[in-house]
């Protein structure tokens, strides 16, 4: 199963809004077969396995680690395989709580008289798969708020200059990072200040994702670099009613999708772009807002996870921008917690990675 998950990884940012997914085909002790699930549409893992064996796979024993696919969809199910292959004994790793699912794949498998046993490796597998597992069950994207910040938490100086804040290596792996994810979002803000494209480079093979500009009243400027490159990456401008008809008429004539969302205290509803983000199946988000908007969204619960870069440098500044701003807390116990922390050293910055702890 260990083997299994290795190769499922391969399918990161390439197979949204669908699970990772790895298989592996044992007899007798030895793998006579593996695959993983590559693309969107695409096999998946299972019939990838039995593409790829060595030998007859009959009477053998499959690991998998997502519950197989009853279902037919981009492809048929992946049941009908195992059955057809003659295996004898199924492993699998998490049930699959796709409505679809759930259950009704190692059900038939039983009922056809193939062994079948569940729940192995389900923490290392729950964590590979948090992306999906939170928006099958809640069609809400996973949200992970990026920042890179000095050692005295600012993410630029008083002037605004943030040019660069971390080394080239942790810049590296943001673009790394923004491969996995189906969708970008920052501020109106951010992006008047830094023009950035949001865009991946230097990650081979990466699909680009969606770009999602919050801007109340749709001001995104038409010599934006993000407005100008509308036709080749996909942009979306979440809005509220605030916005212009003329305003609109200008980006949707450039290629810019444009969101209406409900306003809430003067700015774009944080829950309501999530749902509808999530209903156009971008299941996964990055964000890289400035303080403002980071906060909102910590404000709105909406935030699943956090990666922060901290370079080891000090530049003060009474008026220098923070990862967080916003109103702030009043009391040390509602700051917002994060565990299963992880950390590390990546050229000469530090990064910080945790699970926000939701609030009950």
């Amino acid at each position: 199963m260990c083997r299994a998950a290795e190769l499922a990884e391969h399918g990161k940012g390439f197979v949204n809004p669908n699970p990772l997914v790895g298989a592996v085909i044992v007899r007798e002790g030895r793998i006579i077969g593996e695959g993983f699930h590559a693309r969107y549409g695409g096999p998946h893992a299972e019939r990838e396995a039995f593409r790829n064996c060595t030998e007859d796979p009959r009477g053998a024993t499959l690991y998998v680690t997502l519950e197989p696919c009853c279902h037919y969809g981009k492809t048929p199910p992946c049941t009908e395989v195992i059955l057809e292959k003659g295996i004898a004994r199924v492993m699998v790793g998490l049930t699959d709580p796709n409505p679809l699912v759930a259950g009704k794949g190692m059900a038939l498998l039983q009922n056809a008289g193939i062994a079948v046993e569940s729940g192995v490796e389900t923490e290392r597998l729950a964590k590979q798969n948090r992306v999906f597992l939170k928006y099958i069950t809640t069609r809400m994207p996973w949200v992970v708020l990026k920042t890179a910040m000095t050692l005295d938490g600012k993410i630029a100086a008083y002037t605004g200059d943030s040019k660069w804040v971390t080394g080239e290596e942790a810049r590296r792996e943001v673009h790394r990072m923004r491969a996995e994810y189906m969708g970008i979002v920052a501020g109106s803000g951010t992006v008047k200040a830094d023009d950035p494209l949001l865009n991946c480079r230097g990650v081979a093979g990466c699909r680009q994702p969606v770009r999602i500009v919050v801007d109340s009243a749709a001001s995104l400027s038409p010599d934006s670099r993000i407005f100008r490159s509308a036709g080749e990456q996909p942009v979306i401008v979440a809005h509220t009613t605030k916005a212009g008809a003329d305003k609109l008429e200008l980006l949707q004539a450039a290629g810019v999708n444009t969101l209406l969302c409900t306003e809430r205290e003067g700015r774009v509803s944080i829950p309501d772009l999530l749902r509808q983000l999530g209903e156009r199946q971008i299941d996964s988000l990055l964000l890289e807002g400035g303080g403002e908007l980071n906060a909102s969204f910590l404000n709105a619960g909406m935030v699943d996870e956090v990666v922060a870069f901290i370079a080891p440098k000090l530049i003060g500044g009474r008026e220098a921008p923070t990862p967080v701003e916003g109103t702030g807390i009043a009391n040390m116990h509602e700051a917002v917690r994060l565990r299963e922390v992880e950390s590390g050293k990546i050229g000469e910055d530090v990064w910080i990675r945790g699970l926000v702890e939701k609030r009950k």
